[in-house]
């Protein structure tokens, strides 16, 4: 009898462990897109990400059908986030170790467009809906 028991404790306890994770994992909020990162001037809409160690935010929510520049600012930034690409629009840049600089993307269409670091490590996004 006592060895059923153990069997059914462990039994119980991994059930409970795989149930606990499982919930959790659904109930973890997702991080907001965009963090009050986009802002409309003049007509253009430009969008600020912060560059040291990768790119916040990573996802940023903007409107399809504006013009559109990416800022990139750095504060003594020496990693490989300071070497930008996007491939899907033939861009690649490096950035100075601090201060802003603008990439301008043109306008625009519904869809993802998607950058990272020079060696593919760090990864943005730009989430475009009309």
């Amino acid at each position: 009898m006592k060895p059923i028991t153990a069997i059914l404790a462990v039994v119980g306890i991994a059930a409970a462990v795989i149930i606990l994770f499982l919930g959790r994992h659904d109930r973890t909020p997702a991080a907001p897109p965009s963090a009050g990162n986009v802002s409309i001037v003049d007509g253009t809409q430009i969008v600020t990400l912060q560059v040291k160690g990768g790119y916040r935010p990573i996802l940023s929510q903007v409107k399809s059908g504006i013009p559109t520049v990416l800022r990139f600012e750095t504060d003594a930034t020496y990693d490989c986030s300071s070497s930008i690409r996007i491939p899907n629009l033939g861009i690649s840049r490096n950035l100075p170790p601090s201060g802003a600089t603008d990439v301008a993307l043109g306008t625009l269409a519904p869809g993802t467009l998607q950058g990272t670091c020079g060696m593919g490590m760090y990864r943005f996004s730009l989430e475009a809906k009309s």
